[in-house]
């Protein structure tokens, strides 16, 4: 696919998933029917950002997810790029926990808010215990909410050591809490590694505008590993469970993973 056609393709998903998602922000009144008609227009508007990012998508055990389809959980992921939010939203209806910094961007901020996400300050740790409540809340109400408990994205060489606080929302509504494992695999046919693994990693002081850019018209393979859902988390402490999520995250990652 040509970097023009790509580009085209993007500005017709955008234009599409904002237009729609201001007609439900000024159509619904209800904040919980407002965010699942958020949800479910994000997931399906993503289903056509992997063709437009020309991304092919694996899932390995997608029973495990089908098997909670009915159910609201905690779905925790590693984080590499803002491309694993395309890459979760296609496959479910998802409300994703990002950082208010990303709330308040320009751009990204207007699609956070469209795809009914939820907002962390990270440098206000006085607000950490109502926010947890807020993300609790969601899951009563029945959503699908994704924490990157790593804080950031990465570059990808490894999966960093999780933040504990918020998974304290688990053990609030005591939801299952189903990990996941995102791998880059290639990119125009090259196993991603260190020489060309910021085309598709996203971080640090990295400027979306360039990178989106640059990414348009490329080919990326990508590997999602649905792993074994913790049903009863209350079972454990929240150190006990951000240990076992990470374990099998991180385990995941390094059984395959390209060398990066």
């Amino acid at each position: 696919m040509s970097r023009i056609r790509a580009a085209f393709h993007h500005f017709y998903l955008l234009c599409s998933i904002f237009i729609s998602g201001w007609w439900i922000e000024l159509n619904t009144k209800d904040p919980i029917l407002k965010r699942q008609r958020k949800t479910r227009n994000t997931n399906r508007h993503c289903k056509g950002f992997l063709k437009a990012f020309n991304i092919t998508l694996t899932i390995n055990h997608p029973e495990r997810l089908l098997a909670l389809r009915d159910s609201a959980y905690l779905l925790v992921s590693n984080h590499l790029s803002y491309i694993d939010i395309i890459l979760l939203a296609s496959i479910e209806k998802l409300v994703f926990i990002t950082s208010i910094e990303m709330g308040n961007d320009p751009f990204l901020g207007k699609a956070t808010r469209l795809g009914g996400s939820l907002y962390t300050d990270r440098k206000k740790p006085v607000s950490l215990k109502n926010e947890i409540q807020n993300f609790s809340d969601a899951i009563a109400q029945g959503f699908k909410v994704v924490l990157f408990p790593e804080g950031t994205s990465t570059n990808g060489s490894t999966v960093q050591d999780f933040k504990r606080s918020l998974f304290q929302i688990a053990l609030n509504v005591n939801c299952p809490v189903l990990p996941v494992c995102i791998k880059y695999k290639t990119i125009d046919g090259q196993a991603i590694n260190e020489n060309n693994r910021d085309l598709v990693c996203w971080y640090g002081d990295m400027t979306f505008g360039p990178h989106f850019w640059a990414l348009l018209g490329r080919k990326i393979e990508v590997e999602i590993t649905i792993l074994e859902s913790i049903v009863q988390p209350t079972s454990k402490t929240r150190t006990e469970l951000s240990e076992a999520v990470y374990t099998q995250i991180h385990d995941c990652y390094h059984k395959t993973a390209n060398k990066v």
